[in-house]
């Protein structure tokens, strides 16, 4: 059987109901159920990763997975916007929020360029292609685009084109040399 990974976003938390940039933080209590549903709707699972952050621990958990934890899943790091509402950036530092949202391979808010989370995951990716059997990731927004970015080799500029839902599914297919983005 050819390589698959099934990306799952984590389910949502504080954050992403407010439209914030996440802190590490639980999956909303209702989230919990939602994400028990979803479950049975994955395939027979071989191995699985997740994110180190809480709400992807917590999501796995109620996916029943038994996870390991895998850095290169973590979410970008946001810096001093870490917590805060895009709305109060956007208010209060509306050039820098401008220029990370332009340029992915500035960071002004002193966290991680968006470039840079591509490469981290593009890397993992490429280090996953040739593994057997169907493997499940939990992770964040910014991570799901960064891989779709990265499969199809599409533009930097092409992140902020993909919508990623909290409990998003992602599907991908390896011919043991390259990824491809599978739609089901």
């Amino acid at each position: 059987m050819n390589p698959r990974l099934t990306l799952i976003c984590h389910a949502a938390t504080a954050a992403t109901c407010a439209a914030a940039f996440p802190a590490d933080e639980a999956i909303e209590p209702a989230a919990e159920e939602v994400a028990a549903a979803l479950a049975r709707r994955i395939d027979p699972v071989d191995r699985a990763w997740m994110s180190p952050a809480l709400a992807a621990r917590q999501t796995a958990a109620a996916l029943g997975l038994d996870a390991m934890s895998e850095p290169a899943l973590r979410d970008c790091a946001f810096g001093r916007w870490t917590g805060r509402r895009l709305a109060d950036v956007a208010a209060e530092d509306a050039k820098d929020l401008a220029t990370w949202l332009a340029d992915p391979a500035v960071a002004p808010h002193g966290g991680e360029a968006l470039d840079a989370v591509r490469a981290r995951v593009a890397t993992w990716l490429q280090a996953r292609v040739a593994d057997k059997g169907h493997a499940v990731a939990v992770t964040h927004g910014s991570v799901m685009r960064a891989a779709v970015l990265a499969v199809l080799d599409a533009p930097a500029g092409a992140f902020w084109r993909v919508d990623v839902e909290p409990l998003g599914i992602i599907a991908l297919g390896s011919d043991g040399k390259r990824w491809t983005l599978r739609v089901r």
